[in-house]
């Protein structure tokens, strides 16, 4: 549990599948709290969004959209680094516990559910092997992730149970741990996660599925249409081939294929919806396993949620 900061302080959590509206419904929030009690901060829990110049796809709030709001770990990275959660983690719950320690509250937003779930749970992880982890960095780009997934599996078949055999950078560090004598955190929460901060509302925004897909295909296309071809350009200019997480974003990793002639606009655009649709399907499975997270309609008015008789509830 949180030790620093002032009683009375409160982290929210703001989770859900992307393109639910998040990134809004955080700044409602943040404004509907200011009007009540203490002022609130942003801290930002999607993987992608700590890149610096990695905008359209993935749909990042403009500074000048924020409201006035503090916001906290955005474009925090170089595309060139690794955007690994053991690097998240700390840094994330350092950033809370300033925010608490000047009397506000911490809203933490985005849909990346490891990263949540390293701030929110009680959650360790094991130490890093930079040549193991470059070893298997190597070969997951000679020879993709197939043949890691398979090795994966040979090693530890519950770990692998829990990955997705398409999620590379996934299987290399669990095999980099493997590689330390060490026991996988996989792909899981602890069997019995207990929470990091004494006072966490925890919030899970939803749309029913045809709505959500129909606005993921539309948002996808309107990426291209909003220069995402020029930002993937723009990013290789600052070395974003030689990174091991940002490149393969998706929808930037299509866009390079396209760029390099491997995919038509069509192609790119296709394979890049299905990937968008494929990942809300696993964003919405991680998170439907956090107790205590309350569902709600994306639209729906935070000021209706501040009731504290109604901060918790079940998983939808």
């Amino acid at each position: 549990m949180i030790t620093t900061g002032v009683p009375g302080t409160r982290l929210w959590v703001v989770v859900g599948a992307t393109g639910t509206g998040k990134s809004a419904f955080s700044l409602d929030l943040a404004e509907a709290l200011a009007r009540t009690g203490p002022a609130a901060e942003i801290v930002n829990a999607d993987a992608m969004q700590v890149y610096r110049g990695m905008d359209i796809g993935t749909a990042k709030i403009p500074v000048d959209a924020r409201r006035g709001v503090p916001h906290h770990l955005f474009d925090e990275l170089d595309v060139t680094e690794d955007a690994a959660v053991a690097w998240y983690q700390p840094r994330a719950r350092q950033l809370i516990s300033e925010i608490s320690e000047r009397g506000h509250d911490a809203i933490l937003v985005g849909g990346s559910g490891l990263y949540v779930s390293s701030v929110i749970h009680d959650f360790r992880f094991p130490p890093r092997d930079d040549a193991a982890r470059a070893r298997w960095e190597a070969e997951l780009d000679r020879s993709g992730p197939g043949s890691l997934y398979a090795r994966l599996r040979d090693r530890d078949p519950d770990t692998a149970a829990r990955i997705d055999p398409k999620n590379g950078r996934r299987i290399v560090r669990a095999l980099e741990i493997l590689d330390q004598g060490q026991a996988t955190h996989g792909a899981s929460l602890p069997d019995a996660p207990t929470l990091w901060h004494e006072d966490t509302r925890l919030i899970g925004l939803s749309s029913p599925r045809d709505e959500l897909v129909a606005r993921l295909d539309t948002r996808v296309q309107q990426m291209w249409r909003d220069g995402l071809l020029d930002e993937v350009r723009a990013l290789r200019a600052h070395g974003w081939d030689r990174g091991t997480t940002a490149r393969r974003a998706i929808g930037y990793a299509q866009a390079a294929e396209e760029l390099d002639g491997l995919l038509t606009r069509d192609e790119a655009i296709a394979r890049t919806q299905a990937l968008t649709r494929r990942y809300a399907r696993r964003q919405v499975s991680w998170f439907r396993r956090y107790e205590g997270l309350r569902w709600q309609e994306q639209g729906v008015d935070a000021s209706v949620l501040l009731d504290d008789s109604g901060a918790h509830g079940s998983p939808a």
